[in-house]
């Protein structure tokens, strides 16, 4: 039975509110990644396999969260359409346990009870991110979605930009007005730490609520078939470009976790200090500021010059940096790699989200949209589960050296890489579409 999505006239207030989702998302994600490791470091422990541990709670909830919600959305009714039900909830919840991370750190909860909160912030966190994905697509055309992509891949790394931003300039006054050097200590003291966590939550609940009014969805041409949850999965591993992006997916977005989830102690490596916060958030506020040029440069490439080498492109301008990185010594390197890297990984995003959507289109399948998304999430969040684990089991075999994170992150890119190049459908044409009996021969075994 052939489906698909009936689309509503192209609006670019409604591309501009989903990047205002993204945006406030990415603020979320900022914080987990701008100070949880220094809150885990500072109050708990300073062992890296535990800290790495609790972290990869948030692998494990998306491994499990997006692909179930993304299913449920699929075949969820209201009058309020099928997605954004889902980013009320999840939007408003999130933001209100973002505060009681702040609040649990504050109070010395346990270590348990500190890691169940940052749980069910990720929990929350993932209950809607595969249903902010199917959005873009349900809504925009193929043909389009590169340059949307673009659009907004450059709000969300801006939501990064603007909390790691924040974060060092909280942790730079703090440490001025107080005099205490480590940096954590000086925002308490300052009063300052509950800043960032008061702020992701305006943009979290006032995002969802925004979206939740404004977005209305396009309607399901014809009926929804029924398949089961796990007809579902064996749909998706038995198509071999669907699993070859998603196997690439899970090894450049591993290469990353490797490096983000670590990045404090990767800094205090290179430069044998432990006083990093300032430095790390404005690093990776720098990052962020690269990502965005290659967000706004790899969006309109996807479109223009064919999928599969723009993608490659992102892929080999993030691979150069860790290359190098083992070889890194000094303040001004690390953050010039870094930056360099940014560039390719903005190529990266903005490229790979459109791709799910382009591929259900050429098999007309776009009803199922919340379904593969959210798979795609599913193969984001496993690396973090693996990095947190994996990586913290390396640097300690490497002697505490975080720096062996480089080159390890290097080889999963390589073997990435002919992955996406050896995709044989992604550069079709969306208007040369198949017939049904087409779509049985493209889905071919692996």
């Amino acid at each position: 039975m052939r489906m698909g999505i009936d689309k509503r006239k192209f609006s670019w207030g409604m591309v501009l509110s989903l990047a205002l989702l993204g945006f406030s998302m990415s603020t979320g994600w900022a914080i987990n990644k701008g100070l949880t490791f220094k809150l885990l470091q500072e109050g708990y422990t300073n062992a890296p396999a535990v800290i790495g541990a609790v972290l990869s709670l948030q692998g494990l909830m998306g491994l499990i969260v997006p692909p179930l919600m993304g299913y449920y959305s699929d075949v969820y009714s209201s009058g309020r359409g099928r997605r954004t039900p889902f980013v009320l909830a999840g939007g408003i919840l999130a933001g209100l346990i973002a505060l009681a991370i702040y609040l649990g750190y504050v109070a010395r909860m346990s270590l348990a009870a500190f890691a169940v909160i940052l749980a069910a912030f990720y929990f929350f966190m993932y209950f809607f991110v595969a249903q902010y994905r199917s959005l873009m697509p349900d809504v925009v055309e193929s043909g389009a979605r590169g340059k949307v992509s673009g659009i907004i891949t450059l709000f969300e790394w801006m939501g990064n930009l603007f909390l790691f931003g924040m974060i060092a300039f909280l942790a730079v006054k703090a440490s001025a007005v107080t005099g205490v050097s480590d940096e954590i200590k000086a925002m308490s003291e300052a009063g300052y730490l509950w800043i960032p966590f008061a702020v992701v939550a305006i943009f979290l609940i006032g995002s969802a609520i925004y979206v939740f009014f404004r977005v209305k969805e396009p309607k399901i041409k014809g009926e929804m078939p029924e398949e089961s949850l796990w007809d579902y999965f064996r749909t998706i591993l038995s198509d071999r470009d669907f699993l070859s992006f998603y196997i690439a997916q899970m090894l450049w977005w591993l290469s990353f976790e490797f490096i983000a989830v670590f990045m404090f102690g990767i800094l205090e490596s290179v430069l044998g200090t432990s006083s990093v916060t300032a430095l790390g958030n404005a690093i990776m506020a720098l990052f962020n500021v690269t990502v965005l040029i290659g967000a706004i440069t790899g969006g309109p490439l996807y479109d223009r010059i064919g999928r599969r080498k723009s993608i490659i492109i992102g892929g080999v301008l993030f691979l150069i940096p860790l290359l190098l990185g083992w070889f890194i010594h000094t303040k001004l390197q690390v953050t010039a790699l870094i930056g360099f890297a940014g560039i390719g990984w903005g190529m990266l995003m903005a490229t790979s989200w459109p791709v799910i959507g382009d591929l259900l289109t050429k098999y007309e399948k776009e009803a199922f949209n919340g379904r593969y998304y959210g798979f795609f999430e599913a193969t984001k969040s496993f690396p973090i589960l693996i990095a947190g684990l994996v990586g913290g089991g390396i640097v300690q075999l490497a002697g505490g050296n975080y720096k062996i994170l480089f080159p390890v992150g290097a080889i999963f890119v390589l073997i990435a890489l002919p992955l996406i190049w050896g995709m044989k459908h992604l550069d079709v044409m969306s208007n040369e579409k198949p017939g049904i009996d087409k779509i049985e021969d493209t889905q071919e075994g692996v």
